[in-house]
C-alpha cells in the first residue's frame, strides 16, 4: 500500500518540485504560459473530457452536488474559524473553501484511479472554479462584476462539452485526439507552474500558515465523508471526493488576495505551508480510500 501511495503521488510532487527549483535559481515570468494554459489547454482538457462518447452526464448529478456541497460548506466552516482563531475571514474563508482540485487534484485523480476518474475529477474541477470566480471574487469585493464569469474559456468549454454530450454527437476522432492533445499539456504545465509559485511565495506570516495548513484538508475531508455518507455515492465517487476534500489551498487564493488587496502575505503563507503540508495529508487520504 506504502508503495502504490508512493507511485502515485511521486510523480505529481516531483514535476512540482522541478518548478520549484529552477522558480528558485531562474525566476521566470510564467504569466504569459499561465495565461495560455488558462484560455487554451484546460479548456480543451475540460471539453475532451465532458464531450466524450463514455461522459454520462446523468452519472455525476450527485457528485456535482457533493462538491458544490463541500465547498460551500468548507467555506462557512472557514468563516467560523477564522472567527474563533482572531483572524480577518476573508482572508482565512478562501483558502479553506478554495482547494488545488487543478494543479494536484486532475493528476492525482488519474494517477490514483485511472483514466476513467479523469471526467468526475473534471466535474469537481469545474464545480470549483465556478464557483472561485463567482462567490470567491464576492467575497474580496462585493462589488465585482461577475458578468465576465460566463466568457471565461473553461466556462465556455464546459458548456460546450456539456452540451455535446447530452445531445449525443460523435466528434470526428481525429479531432478528438487533437483537442485532448492539446489538453494534455495543461496538467504538466499545472504541476510545474504550482512549484514555480511557492518558489517565489512568503513564510512571514507563519502562524496563520500553519493554521489554515492544518484546517483546510481536515475540514475538508471530514465535510466531505459526511456529504458523500448523506448522499450515498457509489465507492469511486466518494473515493473522489474524499480526496477533493483533502486537497491543499489553491494557489490562485494567492493570486486574487493579491488582486484584491486581501492580507496577500498571509493568504501565500497559507497556501504554501498548505501545499507543502499535502505531502502528509494527501498520502493519509489516499491510504484511507485505497484501503
Amino acid at each position: 500500500m506504502i508503495l502504490r501511495i508512493l507511485s502515485i503521488v511521486f510523480p505529481v510532487f516531483a514535476i512540482a518540485a522541478i518548478g520549484y527549483v529552477y522558480g528558485r535559481r531562474r525566476q521566470p515570468d510564467l504569466t504569459v504560459a499561465n495565461q495560455i494554459n488558462m484560455d487554451v489547454f484546460i479548456p480543451a482538457l475540460v471539453f475532451g473530457a465532458l464531450a466524450a462518447r463514455s461522459f454520462q452526464p446523468a452519472q455525476y448529478q450527485l457528485l456535482a452536488l457533493a462538491g458544490l456541497l463541500t465547498v460551500i460548506a468548507s467555506g462557512l466552516a472557514g468563516w467560523l474559524a477564522a472567527r474563533m482563531l482572531g483572524v480577518a475571514p476573508r482572508t482565512f474563508a478562501p483558502p479553506i473553501m478554495f482547494n488545488n482540485c487543478g494543479n494536484l487534484g486532475l493528476p492525482l485523480a488519474v494517477l490514483a484511479f485511472g483514466e476513467a476518474a479523469l471526467a468526475p475529477a473534471v466535474v469537481l474541477f469545474v464545480i470549483s472554479n465556478l464557483l472561485h470566480f463567482s462567490v470567491g471574487t464576492y467575497l474580496l469585493d462585493h462589488h465585482a462584476k461577475l458578468s465576465t464569469l460566463w466568457r471565461m474559456p473553461v466556462v465556455i468549454a464546459s458548456i460546450g462539452g456539456l452540451l455535446v454530450s447530452l445531445a449525443g454527437i460523435e466528434i470526428w476522432p481525429p479531432l478528438m485526439v487533437a483537442i485532448r492533445m492539446v489538453g494534455d499539456i495543461s496538467v504538466p504545465l499545472l504541476l510545474f507552474a504550482l512549484g514555480v509559485r511557492l518558489s517565489d511565495s512568503s513564510l512571514q506570516a507563519w502562524r496563520v500558515g500553519v493554521l489554515g495548513a492544518l484546517a483546510r484538508p481536515l475540514i475538508g475531508f471530514a465535510l466531505a465523508l459526511a456529504i458523500a455518507w448523506m448522499l450515498g455515492l457509489d465507492s469511486q465517487q466518494r473515493a473522489l471526493l474524499l480526496v477533493f476534500g483533502a486537497l491543499p489551498p489553491a494557489v490562485l487564493n494567492y493570486v486574487f488576495a493579491e488582486r484584491y488587496r486581501q492580507e496577500p502575505d498571509k493568504v501565500a503563507s497559507i497556501v504554501m505551508i498548505g501545499n507543502l503540508a499535502s505531502l502528509l495529508f494527501i498520502p493519509l487520504a489516499l491510504g484511507y480510500v485505497l484501503d
